[in-house]
């Protein structure tokens, strides 16, 4: 198998994260310069035709290219550490979590980033820079119902680290990367804690 991958960006991370608490090492790893248009050149697109990271190539040749779809088709390969439910009751609330930070704390931090920073211009044309401002607004008021959760229980899903706190981490590592804020900074500690809990992990420290 081949990882197509720019583990900078929050989706590939979250894969390299998922793949670290796994202790997957067997997977190659192709890095794709986004920056440099590499995403968009024709070979990459027969593999990926919306042009996104993270794509997996399995061996017989077909491609997974939706982050929690390849997180789902590791977990089935390696199946231990469990990341993503035991049971169907725990897979299910598991993906609600999952799904609820993916479409809140990621979605805002990409939409605001990819619209209000010169950096990413190159990615996101046209830029709509009061859309950006008004997706980090949207952001910092979403992080307090999280925050409020975070303050009854430990972890995103409930009382185990999960996927849904590997989406979580991936999120607010490229806010604080490129919108320079932390959660302490809203005064959302419990926030902030468990962001220092998630950084403490071995598996957090892969780029």
């Amino acid at each position: 198998m081949q990882l197509y991958t720019a583990p900078r960006a929050p989706n590939p991370r979250r894969v390299h994260i998922f793949m670290a608490e796994k202790g997957i090492t067997s997977i190659a790893q192709v890095p794709i310069d986004l920056n440099a248009g590499e995403h968009r050149a024709s070979d990459y697109l027969a593999k990926s035709p919306l042009a996104k990271v993270p794509a997996l190539q399995l061996d017989d040749g077909r491609v997974l290219t939706e982050t929690r779809a390849i997180c789902t088709y590791l977990e089935g390969l390696f199946p231990e550490p469990n990341l993503m439910g035991e049971d169907s009751t725990e897979r299910a609330f598991i993906e609600m979590a999952d799904r609820r930070v993916e479409w809140t704390i990621l979605l805002g931090a990409a939409n605001s980033i990819r619209h209000s920073h010169p950096g990413l211009a190159t990615l996101e044309q046209p830029q709509f820079p009061e859309y950006g401002h008004s997706q980090t607004a949207k952001l910092k008021a979403n992080l307090q119902v999280f925050d409020a959760m975070l303050q009854k229980r430990d972890w995103m899903a409930g009382d185990r680290f999960t996927i849904a706190d590997i989406t979580a981490f991936c999120a607010l590592e490229f806010a604080r990367g490129l919108l320079k804020f932390k959660p302490a900074d809203l005064g959302y500690e419990a926030l902030q804690a468990w962001r220092e809990r998630v950084a403490a992990r071995p598996a957090a420290q892969v780029l």
